[in-house]
């Protein structure tokens, strides 16, 4: 469970050109992202509303934290969860410029969320379940986090089911098969496969959106 890598610089003005165009692509990704991503549309499915408690797993620059924020108000809770310090420390400053106190981070491990027991009517991973190793140990977290009939929503790049887990991070990608045994071995039931999303940017690759619930 991570931020999306930071590209490294090296030294040079060709370099640093590159690093330059990559952070204005980036921009504009994040930019346009509402149109390919469609937040309200995932809010929707998931029945996220004032004062719904959810966990971002994997909240990185705070995307889906701050849509989170804004649609569960005051009275709701969104747990921005990451390894990365510095994305949190981001994220508490732009809550605190923002007054939304509704917002709390929470810094995890690779093999925890290190969330509240049964804090959560909703866990939802976007593009950061490929970046998992303890696929176990992460799944009995969530359903640990989770409220009895609570959701557990999983969006990410689909890759061929015959690729090899070592390749799931390197390639930013992990098949929708793969992650639906893994949670229904870990004793989630698996509800409906959402029609998922296309970056125009990258318009060869998809994003599976699968919805599971923790069993009342």
């Amino acid at each position: 469970m991570r931020s999306l890598p930071i590209p490294i610089v090296v030294a040079g003005a060709f370099a640093v050109g590159l690093v330059r165009a990559e952070a204005v692509a980036q921009h504009e990704e994040v930019g346009n992202r509402d149109d390919w991503q469609r937040p309200a549309a995932v809010m929707d499915t998931l029945h996220i509303g004032p004062g719904t408690r959810v966990a971002d797993i994997g909240a990185g620059t705070g995307y889906f934290t701050f849509q989170l924020a804004k649609r569960v108000g005051p009275a709701g809770r969104v747990y921005a969860v990451d390894i990365q310090p510095e994305a949190l420390d981001d994220i508490n400053r732009r809550a605190s410029a923002d007054r939304l106190p509704q917002i709390v981070t929470v810094r995890g491990s690779e093999e925890d969320p290190h969330l509240p027991s049964q804090s959560v009517d909703v866990v939802l991973v976007v593009n950061t379940y490929h970046e998992l190793r303890a696929y176990d140990a992460m799944m009995e977290a969530f359903q640990r986090a989770l409220k009895r009939g609570g959701l557990l929503a999983i969006i990410d790049c689909e890759a061929e089911r015959g690729e090899f887990p070592d390749s799931y991070a390197r390639h930013h990608r992990v098949p929708s098969a793969a992650v639906r045994d893994e949670a229904t071995r870990n004793g989630f039931r698996f509800l409906r496969n959402e029609i998922g999303f296309v970056n125009p940017a990258t318009p060869f690759s998809y994003w599976f959106f699968l919805v599971f619930e923790r069993p009342s």
